[in-house]
């Protein structure tokens, strides 16, 4: 990986990995939320889900903290 990038080619690396996070985080929360529905069949699954989730959404602010920094201070 020894390609050189400019500033904005790397802004839309950024944006576009904060995207893919926050749809990760949106379907790992809705799969977690449908498997703890009713009789759970696979605690573990459940589980997994929630865990993928919290850890897609700590990504999350970790990409918007490079995009506005300080914006987020004050939360969390």
């Amino acid at each position: 990986m020894t390609d050189v990038v400019d500033s904005d080619e790397l802004l839309r690396r950024i944006r576009r990995a904060r995207a893919c996070a926050a749809q990760e985080e949106r379907a790992w929360r809705a799969r977690g939320a449908e498997l703890g529905r009713g009789d759970p069949g696979d605690p573990a699954a459940v589980r997994d889900a929630e865990v993928r989730g919290v850890a897609y959404g700590v990504v999350l602010r970790v990409l918007d903290e490079i995009l506005t920094p300080g914006r987020h201070a004050g939360q969390g």
